[in-house]
């Protein structure tokens, strides 16, 4: 797309229909077109200053989906174990869940806290391996969101709204900075094997962005992505040939088209796809990897493998120029403890405690923890009171996040919930708030970050977001 944008087409329609409407429309569409050229033409992932000195230049999303339990992993509660076996007091008032369970008595934390690193921070027993980390990371202990619901939470964590169809995180940080290698998607999405999250994929689409900056799934092993490979009868220079007549023929038909977005997206993906077939494979061939790196990951035990393979690739990934990086871990179900938190975080935590570690100590090893911002969560947390005895509900009114290198504070929890856990109390930071400040930390203004969409600038905190300032280090 030039950047003087060319009046044929749509445009010349508008332009003769006189005033009104005709222009408006017409203001609209030029502003669109100014817009994409700013951002790079076309949807192009071509590197882009941010607006300020970043911390972060680029961030690993670790997605432990279905909802930890904040209350058993990273928010100690001494309350909540003096009044085990009660009735959540009155005082806390009515509390909205999916199923009737504020009735039920309260279910203390399964597994004792103790004070880890030279920092003193309260790490579970759940997470040995990362409690090793504990100087290292950001406890935000106040997060709050909207909807007790897993699709609408995965949703609003990924978006910023509970609605479907909006860009995501990595969506926006693609969109604002780019890639720094061509050859690679600028946002790579490594589900859970087992299944994808509730919700499926809106949790990494583009929304209203060009298309160029939806979430690329990829998987460990041959082939990273499906369908990626040409046929051996038409590898080589054939296929050159071929797609270079193709994007003669795909240029000429997008000319005649006022620069579509769809139509331009599809054309670059056709062209990353070319390149990724030379650089996809050798980014997860791991055989490199010496054994002892291996073996931090946890890749040479079968319960933490597969999250493992998952982790050293995103260390791979980003190394490579990827800007955004997000791996979930569980499936449909996941850290969905309704049944028996003991059981179910005890069997997530050993597939996955390990390879973080193992993913912090290597980024931090090779430099790279400085500039590289780690996050840890999922898309709400539990209730203190029981479900069938020994699970717990969803809780989305407060919970944990926690946050590892790229310029914020290690060694330091921020904010409180409620003496039982059940609500964010001190320094409340909803999940707009969270949002602005990644967004920080990557030299992005959330404000200033926006896109023309229905003549409306569009972001991804929508009206709202504070950066939470006192968790910067």
């Amino acid at each position: 797309m030039n950047d003087s944008p060319r009046c044929c087409g749509r445009r010349e329609f508008l332009a003769q229909a006189g005033g009104g409407f005709g222009l408006l429309a017409l203001a609209q569409l030029l502003e669109s077109d100014a817009q994409a050229a700013a951002a790079g033409g076309g949807g192009s992932l071509r590197p882009r200053a941010p607006h300020f000195a970043p911390r972060a230049k680029r961030v690993i999303h670790l997605f432990m989906h279905g909802g930890p339990s904040h209350m058993d992993l990273w928010d100690p509660k001494p309350e909540l174990v003096k009044h085990a076996g009660r009735p959540l007091p009155v005082s806390f008032g009515p509390v909205m869940t999916r199923r009737d369970v504020a009735k039920n008595p309260l279910l203390a934390p399964v597994r004792p806290f103790r004070a880890r690193g030279q920092s003193g921070l309260e790490i579970s027993d759940f997470l040995p391996h990362m409690a090793e980390c504990a100087d290292e990371l950001c406890v935000i202990r106040s997060c709050h969101g909207d909807s007790v619901n897993h699709p609408q939470s995965v949703y609003q964590m990924n978006t910023g709204s509970v609605f479907m169809g909006r860009p995501s995180l990595g969506s926006w940080a693609a969109y604002g900075l780019g890639t720094e290698n061509r050859s690679m998607p600028a946002y790579v999405v490594l589900p859970d094997p087992s299944s994808g999250p509730k919700g499926g994929p809106g949790a990494w689409g583009n929304g209203y962005l060009p298309a160029t900056f939806q979430g690329t799934t990829m998987r460990a092993g041959e082939p990273p992505i499906l369908n990626l490979s040409p046929e051996k009868s038409q590898a080589g220079a054939r296929q050159e040939a071929v797609l270079d007549l193709v994007r003669r023929l795909n240029d000429e038909h997008l000319r005649a088209r006022d620069g579509e977005d769809e139509l331009s997206a599809r054309i670059e993906a056709y062209e990353l796809a070319f390149r990724m077939q030379a650089a996809a494979p050798e980014v997860v061939d791991l055989r490199g990897e010496p054994a002892h790196v291996r073996k931090l990951y946890g890749i040479d035990d079968k319960e933490t493998q597969e999250f493992g393979v998952r982790c050293l690739l995103a260390r791979r990934m980003i190394e490579r120029g990827v800007r955004f990086v997000q791996l979930y871990s569980g499936g449909t179900e996941g850290w969905d403890a309704h049944k028996d938190v003991a059981e179910n975080h005890a069997l997530y935590a050993r597939r996955t405690d390990k390879p973080v570690a193992g993913l912090l100590h290597d980024l931090k090893q090779r430099g790279l923890l400085e500039d590289t911002l780690v996050i840890w969560g999922g898309e709400f947390g539990r209730m203190p009171m029981s479900e069938q005895g020994t699970g717990r509900d969803h809780n989305p009114w407060g919970y944990t996040t926690v946050l590892a290198g790229g310029g914020v504070k290690g060694g330091y929890a921020h904010g409180a919930t409620d003496p039982l856990g059940l609500r964010a109390a001190e320094k409340k930071v909803h999940v707009h708030d969270l949002h602005a400040t990644i967004l920080h930390l990557l030299g992005l203004d959330h404000e200033r970050l926006t896109f023309l969409h229905n003549g409306r600038d569009e972001r991804l905190t929508d009206v709202h977001g504070n950066v939470v300032t006192e968790i910067l280090a």
